[in-house]
């Protein structure tokens, strides 16, 4: 998307934003009041009624995968865009587990009384109106559409072009089923409208959309960062690493490694690199890129390596500097041999988007520096990198991983679409 001045956005883009802002800022204000068992009422009738739909939902995805594929999307992206009955359930599921969580709305989350007798309350609150940029990831308007009315916020979801029969149809099931059960039905709007100007309308709606969450690939979310009004929480890629130590299980090093780039390569939670101490190479290198190689893995290496990844039956080509930055999300991974601890630690520091990195190892002191010096979102001590997702950490869902340090960090829920403020309460008390 090509930056341009926001004084050149279309008006009729401006004010198709303006309308759903206040549509989504109306029902906003009733979400806020609403109890939990309304709201969690909600949610589990949205998932009854995506499972229902599952045929409707799926027929609408084919025809976006089929038209993508036809345009020569790539496999890994394709993936991302397509619905299955297992992923409609999945989606479905992750509406009930989110039904299942504490609210946070109200929780206090700190009180004191002061000198003076006041009672002092801090105080979660919802944000209001959210809104949502994303790429071809339907699972998305789902799980965004669910958080957000959970955490008693409207939200306003602008999906990628190729989901756009996808996303029709699940916003449609969701607004349906809010309206059967007397819910505003604004608490979930579709921002359904073609070309940049929409998207850059939502972005420059100060005012009238409180926050902004993109996620998708590092092109759309630094366009949304660097050029929104409207407040922003960076989600980021996954260039992702998996640190073999010196002190490592070599079987569990090789689950691990396997596990984390070939269990999903489409997602940022997929390891893009991996780092072996030398001093226990020759045994755990064999035995790991021959598991990475029956996968279909390309090795990106130093010639150093060339013999030993061919040997093992894996795909070798030359590593240069871009394969230690790069977001593959495919079946390549980039392999190094580091001589120490304190050179992984400053490879990952280098190259890490601070997304997930892990070591494997059973020397705790190890671990235990590598989780002080690692400074990312999340940081695994043998666990796969694919582990840090809301549902699997006990969110329900998520609506997208920060990689930034203010407000939110690591994997999106409830507590972070809220805001707090202050209750404070006296009994006549003025200040001298």
């Amino acid at each position: 998307m090509t930056a341009q001045p926001a004084t050149s956005i279309d008006p009729g883009a401006r004010e198709l934003v303006s309308g759903l802002a206040a549509r989504a800022r109306a029902a906003a204000r009733e979400l806020a009041l609403l109890p939990r068992g309304r709201k969690d009422e909600a949610l589990r009738a949205m998932a009854d009624a995506l499972v229902a739909a599952t045929d409707r939902i799926v027929e609408a995805n084919t025809i976006d995968v089929e038209r993508e594929s036809a345009a020569g999307t790539r496999a890994n992206l394709l993936d991302r865009l397509t619905l299955t009955e297992a992923r409609v359930a999945a989606a479905a599921q992750g509406l009930r587990d989110v039904a299942g969580l504490p609210d946070p709305v109200g929780d206090v989350v700190r009180g004191s009384t002061t000198p003076t007798g006041l009672q002092v309350r801090q105080v979660r609150v919802p944000m209001g109106v959210v809104g949502m940029i994303y790429e071809a990831r339907p699972n998305v308007t789902v799980d965004a559409a669910g958080l957000a009315l959970k955490s008693g916020n409207a939200a306003i979801l602008r999906g990628g072009s190729a989901a756009e029969h996808t996303n029709r149809v699940l916003v449609e099931i969701l607004r349906e089923t809010l309206r059967t059960l007397g819910l505003n039905p604004d608490a979930v709007q579709l921002l359904d409208a073609p070309g940049h100007d929409a998207v850059r309308a939502l972005m420059t709606a100060r005012g009238e959309v409180d926050l902004l969450i993109p996620r998708g690939g590092a092109g759309l979310i630094q366009t949304v960062v660097t050029e929104s009004t409207v407040p922003t929480i960076e989600t980021g890629v996954g260039n992702c690493h998996v640190y073999v130590d010196a002190g490592a299980d070599l079987e569990m090093a090789e689950r691990i490694t396997l596990n984390s780039k070939t269990h999903r390569t489409s997602v940022c939670n997929s390891a893009e690199s991996l780092l072996v101490h030398e001093a226990v190479a020759d045994q755990a290198l064999p035995r790991i890129l021959r598991s990475l190689g029956q996968e279909g893995v390309v090795i990106h290496a130093d010639p150093a390596l060339k013999d030993v990844t061919e040997q093992a039956g894996a795909r070798w080509v030359e590593a240069t500097d871009e394969d230690w930055a790069v977001e593959y999300l495919s079946l390549d991974m980039a392999v190094r041999v580091v001589p120490s601890l304190e050179e992984a630690i400053e490879h990952v520091r280098r190259w890490s988007s601070g997304h997930t990195d892990a070591i494997v190892t059973d020397d705790r002191s190890a671990a235990r520096r590598f989780v002080d010096e690692v400074d990312s979102a999340a940081v695994m001590v043998n666990a796969s990198t694919r582990f840090t997702d809301g549902a699997e950490l006990g969110f329900g869902a998520e609506i997208g991983i920060s990689t930034q340090k203010l407000h939110a960090r690591g994997p999106m829920a409830l507590e972070e679409l809220t805001s707090t403020k202050w209750v404070v309460e006296g009994d006549g008390q003025v200040r001298v």
